[in-house]
C-alpha cells in the first residue's frame, strides 16, 4: 500500500460526503435557512456575540476543535495497523463527527448560543441539564490541563518554540484591531500571516542570545504562564485575541498538512505497517493496552468524533455565526477537514518502519520484549540531533514520521533538524488554540452553574462576572497542571470524551424528533449514538476491571475507577431521561405515517 492511494481515496470520500450528506443533513434534516437572524445578530454585544465572516468563523472553529486529538490519537492507534484507524476516521467522521458537530452547533444557536448543558435542560429537563453540565465541567477541566501538559513537553527549555508561539499573541491582537477598524479581511489576513511566518523563521536566531535565555523556561514557569495567558484569552472580547489568533493559526495548521499532502504526492512513501497487526488486536499492546475494539474508537477521538467539539460548538462558535447556512461550512465542513488531518497523521506514523515506531512509543525495557529491530531510527536520530528512543505519547512520533517522509526529497537533508523542531512547535500552536477556546467555554459553564445562585453571573456581558469565571476556570485546570495531579486521571479523558460526544448526539436526536419532517431522519443521530454509547461503556468496564481496579496493573487507581463509574452513571441518567422523551415524541400526533403533519 502506498500513501497516495490513501490520500486520494480519503479526499474523494470526504468531498462527496460534504457535498451530498452535508447538504442533506443541514437542509433536509435540520432545515436551516437564512430567514431569521442568528444569535450573533440578535444578541450582538461586541464581546462574545459578534457576527463573523464564515471563513474567520471556520478558522476559529477548526483551530479550536483540532487540538492534540487528530495529531496524537491516530499515531497511537497505529499500534493495531493502519486499517482499523483509517476505517474509524472515515466512517466515524462522516456518519458521526460531522453530524455531531453540526447538530450541536444548530441546537445551541436555536437556544440563543447557550451551552449544551442549558440546551439539555430546556430540551430534557433539569436533571439531564445538571448531569450534562457536571460532565462537561469535569471533562473540560481535565482536557485543558492534559492538553497543556503536552505543550509543556514541547516548549520546555525550547526558546525557539516559545518565541514562535508567544509572538502569535500580539500579532493576533493587531489583526483583530485592524480588521475591526478596516473590515478588510484579505489585507489583514495577509499581513497577519506574513508576520506569523516571520516570527516562526526568526525563532532559531534567538537561541544563544539574551532573548533566547529569557525564553528558556522550565516546566514550572510555563505551568504558571499558560493559565495566565488563557485567562486573557477567555476574558477579553472574542474579536480581539481568541478569534484572530485561532484564525491565523489555522493557516499554519492547514498549511503544514497541505505541505505534507504535497510531500506525499512527491515522495509517495510506502506504508510500511501491515493493514492489521494481529498480535495486539486482542489487547496487551505496548502503546494501547486494550483490544482494537473498543479502544480504536476511544484512542482516536478528534478526527473521527469527539465530545470536546461540543464545548466549542455550544460555546464560542454559535455566538459568532453570521448566517444559518454557515453551519454547513463551519460545523459539518470543519470536522471533515479535521478527519483529513487525522489521516495524514496516521500516514506519517505508518510510513515509519514498525520497529522504529514501537521503539519511539515504548519504554526501552518494554521494546526489548517485542523482538523487533529498528531500521532507520539511528539515522533519523543523527539527522535530528537527539535520541528518539522511548519518547512516548505520540507527538514525537508524528514529528519523526513527517520528517521521515520529507527525507525522500534530496535537498531536504540539510533541513531535517529544522523541520523536526518546526513540527514540534506547530503541534504546540495546534494545542494552544484549543486551550484558548476551551477555557472560554469553561468560563461559560461556570457562569451557567454559579448563575443559578447569583443571577448576574449568567450575563456574559457583565465584566466582573467574566473576570471571576475566567479566573476560576484557569485556576481549576492551572492547579492540576502545576501540581501534576492530572496525570493520575488523564486515562479517563478518552472514555469521558466519547461519553460527551454521546450526550451531544442525544441532544441532536431529541431536537430532530421535535422538528424533522420525517421520523426516520432521527437515525442520522441514533446510529452513531448507538455505536458510540455501547463502545464507551464497554471501554469503561474494561478499564475498571483490567487497569483501575487491578492491583497488578501499572495504572492501578481506585479513584480512577470510581470516577469512571460516576461518568458512566451520569451518561446513563441522561440516556434514560432522553429515551422517555423520545418515546413521547415518536408517538406524537404530530406524525402521520412517519411524516410530520405540517409537512404532509
Amino acid at each position: 500500500m502506498n500513501a497516495i492511494s490513501i490520500v486520494i481515496g480519503a479526499i474523494c470520500i470526504l468531498v462527496i460526503a460534504y457535498r451530498l450528506y452535508g447538504y442533506f443533513f443541514t437542509k433536509k434534516v435540520l432545515k436551516i435557512n437564512d430567514n431569521e437572524p442568528t444569535p450573533a445578530h440578535k444578541l450582538n454585544d461586541g464581546q462574545d456575540y459578534v457576527p463573523t465572516n464564515k471563513w474567520v468563523a471556520f478558522g476559529h472553529h477548526f483551530a479550536a476543535i483540532a487540538a492534540a486529538g487528530p495529531l496524537v490519537g491516530p499515531v497511537l492507534a497505529a499500534q493495531f495497523g493502519y486499517l482499523p484507524g483509517l476505517l474509524w476516521l472515515l466512517i466515524g467522521a462522516v456518519i458521526g463527527g460531522a453530524v455531531h458537530d453540526a447538530v450541536v452547533l444548530f441546537a445551541s444557536m436555536r437556544r440563543g448560543g447557550k451551552s449544551l448543558s442549558e440546551v439539555m435542560k430546556e430540551e430534557l429537563g433539569p436533571v439531564a441539564g445538571f448531569c450534562t453540565g457536571l460532565a462537561m465541567l469535569f471533562i473540560i477541566t481535565i482536557t485543558m490541563a492534559g492538553l497543556s501538559m503536552v505543550v509543556l513537553g514541547a516548549l520546555e527549555r525550547n526558546p525557539w518554540g516559545t518565541f514562535a508561539v508567544a509572538i502569535t499573541v500580539p500579532i493576533a491582537m493587531l489583526v483583530g484591531i485592524a480588521y475591526k477598524k478596516t473590515g478588510n479581511l484579505l489585507m489583514t489576513s495577509a499581513v497577519g500571516f506574513i508576520l506569523l511566518m516571520i516570527g516562526v523563521f526568526v525563532g532559531p536566531s534567538i537561541q544563544g542570545t539574551w532573548l533566547g535565555d529569557l525564553l528558556t523556561l522550565d516546566r514550572q514557569t510555563l505551568a504558571l504562564i499558560l493559565p495566565i495567558y488563557a485567562f486573557f484569552a477567555a476574558a477579553l472580547p472574542v474579536w480581539l485575541l481568541l478569534a484572530p489568533r485561532d484564525y491565523l493559526s489555522s493557516f499554519m495548521k492547514i498549511g503544514v498538512f497541505i505541505a505534507l499532502i504535497i510531500g506525499v504526492f512527491i515522495v509517495n512513501p510506502a506504508i510500511q505497517f501491515p493493514a492489521i497487526i494481529p498480535d495486539f488486536l486482542g489487547g496487551g499492546g505496548p502503546v494501547v493496552a486494550g483490544p482494537v475494539w473498543p479502544f480504536v474508537s476511544i484512542t482516536i477521538a478528534c478526527g473521527a468524533i469527539s465530545g470536546f467539539h461540543a464545548f466549542v460548538g455550544s460555546g464560542t462558535t454559535p455566538k459568532m455565526i453570521d448566517k444559518w447556512e454557515d453551519i454547513r461550512v463551519v460545523g459539518f465542513g470543519a470536522m471533515l477537514v479535521e478527519c483529513l488531518v487525522g489521516i495524514m497523521a496516521l500516514i506519517a506514523a505508518t510510513a515509519l518502519h514498525p520497529g522504529d515506531y514501537f521503539a519511539i512509543n515504548s519504554a526501552p525495557a518494554v521494546f526489548a520484549t517485542l523482538g523487533m529491530d529498528t531500521v532507520n531510527l539511528t539515522m533519523l536520530s543523527e539527522q535530528i540531533g537527539m535520541d528518539l528512543e522511548g519518547r512516548t505519547g505520540g507527538a514525537v512520533t508524528l514529528a519523526v514520521g513527517m520528517t521521515y517522509i520529507f527525507t525522500g526529497i534530496k535537498w531536504f537533508s540539510e533541513l531535517t533538524s529544522y523541520f523536526y523542531q518546526f513540527v514540534i512547535m506547530f503541534e504546540a500552536v495546534f494545542i494552544l488554540t484549543a486551550i484558548d477556546a476551551g477555557t472560554r467555554v469553561a468560563r461559560y459553564l461556570i457562569q451557567d452553574f454559579l448563575g443559578q445562585a447569583y443571577k448576574p453571573l449568567k450575563k456574559t456581558d457583565w465584566l466582573p462576572g467574566n473576570i471571576f469565571a475566567s479566573a476560576l476556570a484557569c485556576f481549576m485546570w492551572g492547579y492540576l497542571l502545576y501540581s501534576g495531579d492530572i496525570s493520575s486521571v488523564w486515562a479517563l479523558f478518552g472514555v469521558s470524551n466519547q461519553l460527551m460526544a454521546s450526550i451531544g448526539l442525544v441532544c441532536g436526536a431529541t431536537i430532530i424528533l421535535k422538528m424533522a419532517d420525517k421520523r426516520i431522519y432521527v437515525l442520522t443521530c441514533m446510529i452513531p449514538l448507538a455505536y458510540l454509547y455501547v463502545t464507551v461503556n464497554v471501554a469503561a468496564y474494561w478499564m475498571v476491571k483490567n487497569v483501575y481496579w487491578n492491583s497488578a496493573a501499572g495504572g492501578y487507581s481506585v479513584l480512577n475507577g470510581i470516577l469512571s463509574i460516576i461518568m458512566v452513571i451520569l451518561g446513563l441518567i441522561i440516556v434514560v431521561t432522553a429515551a422517555r422523551k423520545w418515546k413521547d415524541l415518536w408517538n406524537s400526533p404530530r406524525f402521520v405515517k412517519g411524516k410530520a403533519v405540517d409537512a404532509i
